[in-house]
């Protein structure tokens, strides 16, 4: 097996090695070990696919510890009283929303919020989460439903910050991982 560790950017928050491995096929994984965040790649990726795909994990892994960091479910109970709005059965983040800022199942009360707003300001992401809250009453966007957002006083804001957002915000997530090189028999 040959495997070799480089250093590589840093992140926000932690130092970053990288680990070639011969044996790693296809995957790339990564973890925080003793506060370095060490990531695997296949040994036959470019310095492009390196870069690529390490600052993508990267940025995912610190995305992760920040939405960790907000108590969304308490949030949302919060709200509900707040706006008269019906409790939900479970509020969590979601790392594969990369359309939706936020969505529901009314039969079963559960609530997922995209991760990707973990850095929007508190009455923006207060906003996606009224927005869903009151789905569990209206299931659709009818003036009913328009009713029940406008007790959030800063919805209308929130929209406007948010279509601000989707303009400037591309879909950054790496394309899959390149298949392996031929190799000269």
């Amino acid at each position: 097996m040959s495997e070799y560790v480089s250093s590589h950017t840093m992140s926000t928050r932690y130092p970053v090695e990288v680990i070639r491995s011969d044996r790693r096929r296809k995957t790339v994984s990564a973890r925080i070990v003793e506060g370095v965040i060490r990531v695997r790649i296949p040994g036959w990726m470019t310095p492009d696919d390196e870069r690529t795909y390490v600052d993508d994990i990267v940025r995912r892994i610190e995305q992760q510890r920040r939405s960790d960091s907000v108590d969304i479910e308490a949030r949302a109970r919060r709200l509900a009283d707040e706006y008269g709005l019906p409790q939900p059965e479970s509020v969590r983040w979601s790392a594969t929303q990369h359309q939706r800022w936020g969505s529901c199942t009314i039969q079963t009360g559960e609530i997922r919020v995209s991760n990707r707003l973990t850095d929007v300001p508190p009455w923006v992401l207060d906003h996606v989460i009224v927005h869903e809250l009151a789905h569990l009453l209206v299931p659709d966007h009818s003036p009913a439903f328009d009713a029940l957002l406008a007790r959030n006083p800063l919805s209308e804001r929130a929209t406007g910050y948010l279509m601000a957002l989707t303009d400037r915000v591309s879909d950054r997530r790496p394309a899959a991982i390149p298949a392996q090189p031929a190799r000269a028999v």
